[in-house]
């Protein structure tokens, strides 16, 4: 529709608005500009190949060291030498039986110290009577160093498996209720007072409300419990082991194998890095619904 085709108040009206509006030239027009997320600025390398340097970096080191002769074998002995004994154990089917024997060890002293020291830290976190009881005897026994407690285990379990268990169950269950129970008594109080609004029973708050607000510090108490596990596993394989990783890396102390040492440490270190990525993965599942920052 023209302006000659409008009524004679609209066309008046057109031709002030037109007026009216400023002719913009090319300087005056606005330079629109993509604007990227802050997140993504700055990341050239990904992410992957940014963790990994460092590793590599410290390998390629070692190798020098070993092959310009700085480095000794009989002080430590270089990454071929390693790689070769690594080979070696895995084709004689010895580094995946000592392999399954740890891990059964540390999962199952970390299934029975986690679950009491989850339940102890449910009971003391949830009830003020059960903080009485439990909290004092709980924050007391956990300065204890873990170690000093072998002599005792031994008399108590002897020299079997029952000593080892033990020893990686009391090491995994203050880290576990320490951090269980902080999550507990740090839940909102506006959410509490929520609830409370809402009409929700005892049984349903602690379902609904607490529970899922003491999440993010049970998983950090899990990641530090999963550490500790493998520091109690070494200490605890050192108690008359015929079997497992420290068992082989007795044997290799013995014979001063450091090649077959640094495959033990290596393989300590690879499922400990093993059951963190687990522990991470859960983090993401159960927590997606909390938005959290991820460094810049």
């Amino acid at each position: 529709m023209t302006i000659a085709e409008l009524s004679p108040v609209a066309t008046d009206r057109a031709r002030g608005r037109k007026r009216l509006r400023p002719e913009r030239s090319g300087a005056d027009r606005v330079q629109l500009q993509r604007i990227e997320p802050v997140s993504v600025k700055g990341q050239g390398l990904p992410r992957w190949l940014r963790r990994a340097s460092g590793p590599v970096a410290l390998v390629l080191l070692w190798h020098t060291l070993s092959v310009t002769g700085v480095l000794p074998g009989e002080v430590l002995a270089g990454p071929s030498t390693v790689l070769s004994s690594a080979t070696t154990l895995i084709e004689t089917g010895e580094l995946q039986e000592a392999m399954w024997v740890s891990l059964s060890r540390a999962l199952t002293g970390l299934a029975i110290g986690g679950t009491i020291g989850l339940t102890l830290a449910v009971i003391s976190g949830l009830f003020r009577l059960g903080e009485d009881m439990v909290d004092a005897t709980m924050q007391m026994m956990r300065t204890v160093p873990n170690v000093a407690l072998i002599p005792l285990l031994i008399i108590w379990f002897g020299i079997g498996e029952a000593p080892k268990i033990a020893l990686i169950a009391l090491a995994t269950a203050f880290p576990l209720y320490l951090n269980v129970y902080a999550g507990i008594r740090n839940v909102d109080q506006s959410l509490i007072e929520v609830g409370r609004t809402l009409g929700l029973s005892r049984l349903a708050m602690i379902v609904n409300v607490v529970l899922p607000g003491a999440l993010p510090s049970a998983l950090v108490g899990l990641r530090y419990s999963l550490g500790i596990a493998w520091l109690a596993l070494v200490f605890g394989e050192q108690i008359n082991a015929t079997a497992g990783i420290g068992y082989l890396m007795a044997n290799a102390r013995e014979f001063f194998q450091t090649d077959v040492i640094v495959v033990c440490l290596v393989v300590y270190a690879l499922l400990g890095l093993a059951v963190d990525f687990t522990v991470r993965t859960l983090e993401k599942v159960f927590l997606s619904w909390r938005p959290a920052f991820n460094g810049t």
